[in-house]
């Protein structure tokens, strides 16, 4: 009850004088409380803070149920995209080639082949003499709205698989438009195949119709399937992060399956040192922990 900010129900022994007193000190206390200004005196009994946890409490709920409800309109918008994408495939408005297929084509038939990865993909490796021009690129805006959606990417998973925060590129179609007339030839490939295929929508759209959709992407691709540029394979331009550095990604155990035990020698090296060094860090902590309060007591 004290915590409350009310007496104590515990047994007392009074006098009957001292009865009567308390009897007018609870009157002129029930006056004094139930007047106007009275009532600004009685104690809070806690009440705002717990109005305030649950005011946090509600728009904690509401912000998980927003980003639900974005999570499912994305769902929605992607399945909805796929079935416009089939249709492309299946009507043969978009003719599909392997990576294979391509480098041929390409070879042979002089066709262009437009590259449409974001930067941070394109500069690990690229085909030779290939037109770059991305449909979505790394947002490097430092807005609070893009702040919070590169935090919440790198949260939920960016740290380990390096996806960058990608912005739609409003000069996609312009710059296409203004390099290629509506005739022409264009292979489009990305990383994975997706938003290759997003791509040949646009163009499609705009008037395009000899387009050539590299399936699987650029990542499906062997190192004598297309002529390549750049400092790595073009099966690793799209890995990154954590998981590249400990080369835990599907494209690096592929290739050490091939290489043998000198390849994951490396990576195991990683490994190693890694926890060398959160174990160095985690005792630096506590000797500085100490240190700090061998200050404070002094």
């Amino acid at each position: 009850m004290e915590a409350l900010g009310l007496p104590s129900l515990r047994p007392l022994t009074i006098s009957q004088s001292t009865t009567s007193r308390r009897v007018q000190t609870a009157k002129s206390s029930w006056t004094k409380t139930h007047s106007p200004q009275g009532f600004m005196e009685l104690p809070s009994l806690g009440l705002s803070s717990t109005f305030e946890i649950r005011l946090k409490k509600r728009s904690v709920i509401r912000m998980i149920a927003d980003m639900d409800d974005y999570d499912l309109k994305q769902m929605k918008d992607m399945a909805a995209a796929r079935k416009r994408w089939d249709s492309l495939i299946r009507e043969q408005k978009v003719k599909c080639l392997t990576p294979r297929e391509a480098g041929y084509a390409i070879q042979l038939s002089d066709k262009t082949l437009l590259d449409v990865r974001p930067s941070v993909e394109r500069n690990k490796a690229w085909v030779k003499g290939s037109t770059w021009i991305p449909i979505f690129d790394d947002n490097s805006g430092f807005d609070p709205g893009t702040l919070s959606r590169k935090m919440t990417s790198f949260v939920m998973g960016g740290w380990w698989s390096g996806a960058p925060t990608l912005s739609y590129n409003k000069q996609f179609l312009p710059s296409i438009e203004e390099k290629f007339p509506k005739d022409s030839d264009l292979i489009v490939a990305c990383q994975k195949g997706l938003r290759s295929l997003a791509a040949c929508e646009l163009l499609y759209n705009a008037g395009y119709r000899s387009l050539f959709w590299v399936q699987g992407g650029l990542e499906a691709s062997e190192e004598e399937d297309l002529p390549r540029e750049g400092p790595q394979p073009l099966k690793f331009a799209g890995i990154g992060g954590v998981s590249e550095f400990l080369g835990w990604t599907d494209q690096q155990r592929a290739t050490a399956a091939k290489e043998g035990w000198t390849y994951q020698l490396v990576f195991s090296a990683r490994l190693v040192g890694l926890f060398l060094v959160a174990d160095a860090l985690f005792l630096g902590g506590q000797q500085l922990g100490r240190y700090i309060q061998e200050l404070r007591t002094h």
